[in-house]
């Protein structure tokens, strides 16, 4: 594959995410389990026969669905985003994209969880990006042990806004495995320490079995 290609492949999966929420924020609207349904499907096609598909061929050839539980409302969130009492700043090295700095915007406080922190990726373009790694992390038929992603808005994963203009959409049936859960090639940003629950979350894209 040449580079020229890739990188045309590599636009369209993105324009493809990108839809793909649009949809989702739409009916999430007023049918949040139907908006979740077309999540679904929509990344079990990008990833049974998309190129830039992040299964290995062999993942691939076998491949019959990701392992996602069904949508449970219990688990969808409005919440405020708190700001920091002072500036906090990360960077997270990748072998494909270099250096990538983080700043902190808030937390957002779950029901019975604890709190996460919110982050924006302040490299070109921006973004919001709260991941979560929780207690099933790295178990058999769990979740990924580096944590999963809920927001990645630089690359289309995005669930809108609540009600407020300082709210967020957190649902955790929307949560994925980054690329690199699938591929060990891909480089991906890890939970950190703030982002990180001891309990257990069962909704959301799982490991396979």
């Amino acid at each position: 594959m040449t580079a020229t290609l890739g990188a045309l492949q590599l636009a369209d999966w993105r324009r493809r995410v990108f839809g793909l929420y649009a949809g989702v924020r739409h009916l999430n609207s007023h049918d949040p389990a139907q908006g979740h349904e077309l999540w679904r499907s929509g990344r079990d096609d990008l990833f049974a026969g998309h190129p830039q598909s992040p299964l290995l061929p062999d993942d691939r050839a076998r491949f019959t669905g990701l392992t996602v539980p069904r949508y449970d409302p219990d688990w969808r969130f409005e919440l405020e985003v708190r700001r920091p009492d002072e500036p906090v700043r990360m960077v997270v090295d990748s072998s494909t994209d270099g250096s990538i700095p983080f700043s902190l915007v808030g937390t957002v406080r779950i029901p019975y969880l604890g709190t996460l922190d919110v982050w924006r990726i302040t490299a070109y373009g921006g973004g919001l990006f709260l991941p979560v790694k929780d207690g099933l992390a790295g178990q058999p038929g769990g979740t990924y042990g580096g944590g999963r992603y809920l927001l990645d808005t630089v690359k289309g994963a995005d669930l809108g806004s609540g009600a407020d203009d300082d709210s967020l959409v957190v649902d955790f049936n929307f949560a994925y495995n980054p690329s690199c859960a699938y591929d060990p090639s891909w480089s991906c940003p890890l939970a950190p320490p703030g982002n990180t629950v001891r309990d257990e979350i069962p909704v959301g894209e799982r490991m396979p079995r």
